[in-house]
């Protein structure tokens, strides 16, 4: 497979801390199943919250979450790993004591690309961040994407862009 050097694709999802939000990810520029191009996402990286602001402690003696979800079809709200439309998913975990101090903080990364041997291949030309929150802990959640373009056969190429939608 020819291979172009790494770029990166960034997204953001801005959130109300209740309802499940999702953007789309625009990759037609870099995707073209029947052209033969996909694209490689080697690594995400995950930003929870802007730099400059501080987790809202939920109320005291509780739990919350912000949780994000990479996926190569539209959805409603979050999907378990065993959902086929999965790329990557995470959650931020907090907690507060009967104080409300900030008692329990906890990132993970549930499933990345940098976890499989050669990164995730797409090639669908829409991909979607949904983030979803138990408890208005956080404005909004970012990633960013490192990517490269590959070829593939056409038929390889379809029936990878089938399977993912």
């Amino acid at each position: 497979m020819a291979r172009t050097d790494s770029f990166f694709i960034r997204a953001q999802v801005l959130t109300d801390g209740t309802d499940y939000a999702e953007a789309a990810l625009d990759l037609g520029s870099y995707v073209d199943a029947l052209g033969k191009s996909v694209l490689r996402i080697h690594n995400i990286s995950v930003e929870y919250g802007s730099p400059s602001e501080s987790i809202n402690v939920p109320a005291a003696g509780t739990n919350s979450y912000s949780t994000f979800q990479l996926t190569t079809q539209q959805q409603v709200g979050t999907v378990a790993l065993n959902n086929r439309s999965v790329v990557a998913s995470g959650s931020l975990r907090v907690g507060a004591g009967a104080g409300s101090e900030l008692i329990l903080l906890n990132e993970t990364m549930n499933a990345g690309p940098q976890d499989w041997t050669d990164g995730y291949l797409i090639a669908v030309e829409q991909m979607y961040l949904g983030v979803d929150q138990g408890f208005n802990i956080l404005s909004q959640v970012s990633i960013v994407l490192e990517c490269t373009v590959e070829t593939m056969t056409q038929a390889a190429a379809m029936a990878l862009a089938l399977s993912q939608q």
